[in-house]
C-alpha cells in the first residue's frame, strides 16, 4: 500500500529490520518480501519510527494484528496530534478480542474515534505490486474523513470505495482468513470446485452472523471487504492462509508450516478470537470451529469434510443471527 500512496504523495515506510529499510531507501527494492520489484523513487524507508512519523499527514498501520499494540506503544509519542490512522490488519487480538482499530484507539485514548479507520478488500500484495487492477473499501465512522483520504491510494488501476462500517470491514477481514485456511485444506485434499464454493458461501454466512451481532451492517459483507476479500483469499495460491490450509491437508504440523513462512498468516492466530467472539455474541461458527480443531490436532484435514457435512440437517436461511 505504501507504493500506491507514493503515487500521490511523498511517503515514508517504517521497517522493523534495518537492512530492509536500507534496501528500500537506497535501492528502491524490498528484497525480503518483493524481490525484483522497483519501488517509486519518492517512497523512502527508515528504521526510526519517530523519523517516519515526523510531519505526517496520515499514518497507515501495516503490521499484523498481534503486533499492533507494541508498535503503537512505540509510535504514540511521535504521532502528530489527531491525524487519520488507517489499519490494514485483518485479525483479532489474542486475549483482548479487540479489532485492530480498537487496539489503536486503546493505545491512543485521546484520539478522535472518527480518525481511526480500516482499509480492506481483495488486495493480494503481489498483484498490487505488479500494477494489476483492483479495488478496496476504506472505512471510517465519519464518511468525510474517508472521502478526504480516498485519493491517497487511488491510481488509474486501483479504485477506492468509502464505507462507514468499520466493524463490518474488520470482521470481514479477520473471518475470511479463517475460512481461507479451510478452503486451502479442501483444495489440498482435492475436493474440487463445488466444495470450495460451498465453503465460501457458508463462510460468508458465518462472518455475516458475527458481524451483524456486533453491530455491523450486513450489506458490508456483500461488498469488497466481505465477499470480495473472501473469494480472493479462498481461491488464490498467493494467499498465505490458503497456503496454510494446503499444507495442513498434507498432514504437516501447524508449527512447522508457520515457521517456514516468510510472512504472517493471520487466520492461524485469529481463529481462537473469532470463536470467542461467536460465543460472546451467541452465534454459531462451525467452519471456524473445525479449523481450530485441525490446528489443535483434535482432528485431521481428511476428517473435516465428513464432520461438516454430517451435521444435523437444517434450512439454508433462518435469519442472519441464527
Amino acid at each position: 500500500m505504501a507504493s500506491l500512496a507514493a503515487h500521490n504523495a511523498d511517503t515514508t515506510i517504517w521497517a522493523h529490520r534495518e537492512e530492509v529499510a536500507n534496501a528500500i531507501d537506497h535501492h528502491h527494492e524490498n528484497p525480503a518480501f518483493h524481490p525484483g520489484v522497483r519501488l517509486p523513487d519518492n517512497l523512502r524507508a527508515t528504521h526510526d519510527l519517530g523519523a517516519c512519523l515526523n510531519g505526517a499527514d496520515a499514518a497507515v498501520m501495516a503490521v499484523p494484528t498481534q503486533y499492533i499494540r507494541s508498535v503503537m506503544e512505540s509510535a504514540a509519542p511521535h504521532m502528530p496530534p489527531g491525524i487519520p490512522i488507517i489499519s490494514l490488519a485483518k485479525g483479532i487480538e489474542i486475549g483482548s478480542l479487540l479489532r485492530p482499530t480498537e487496539v489503536i484507539r486503546q493505545s491512543l485514548p485521546d484520539w478522535p474515534e472518527e480518525c481511526v479507520g480500516a482499509l480492506s478488500g481483495p488486495n493480494l500484495a503481489r498483484e498490487i505490486m505488479a500494477g494489476l487492477p483492483a479495488a478496496t473499501s476504506l472505512a471510517f465512522t465519519d464518511p468525510s474523513v474517508g472521502e478526504r483520504l480516498q485519493g491517497l491510494f487511488a491510481t488509474d488501476v486501483f479504485r477506492i470505495y468509502t464505507n462507514s462500517d468499520v466493524i463490518g470491514c474488520e470482521i470481514g477481514g479477520a473471518y475470511k482468513n479463517v475460512i481461507a485456511v479451510m478452503a486451502g485444506m479442501s483444495n489440498g485434499m482435492g475436493y474440487g470446485t463445488n466444495a470450495v464454493s460451498s465453503l465460501i458461501t457458508r463462510g460468508l454466512v458465518e462472518m455475516t452472523r458475527l458481524g451483524g451481532a456486533m453491530g455491523a451492517d450486513p450489506l458490508t459483507f456483500l461488498g469488497l471487504a466481505g465477499v470480495g476479500d473472501l473469494v480472493a483469499t479462498c481461491t488464490s495460491t498467493q494467499s498465505r492462509n490458503h497456503t496454510v490450509g494446503v499444507e495442513l491437508a498434507k498432514g504437516r504440523p501447524i508449527d512447522v508450516i508457520v515457521a517456514e513462512m516468510n510472512m504472517v498468516a493471520e487466520g492461524v492466530k485469529s481463529v481462537e478470537g473469532i470463536l470467542a467472539l461467536c460465543e460472546r455474541h451467541g452465534v454459531r461458527g462451525p467452519i471456524a470451529a473445525m479449523v481450530k480443531s485441525v490446528l489443535d490436532g483434535e482432528i485431521t484435514a481428511d476428517q473435516v469434510a465428513t464432520a461438516l457435512v454430517s451435521r444435523p440437517p437444517t434450512r439454508e436461511f433462518r435469519g442472519i443471527g441464527d
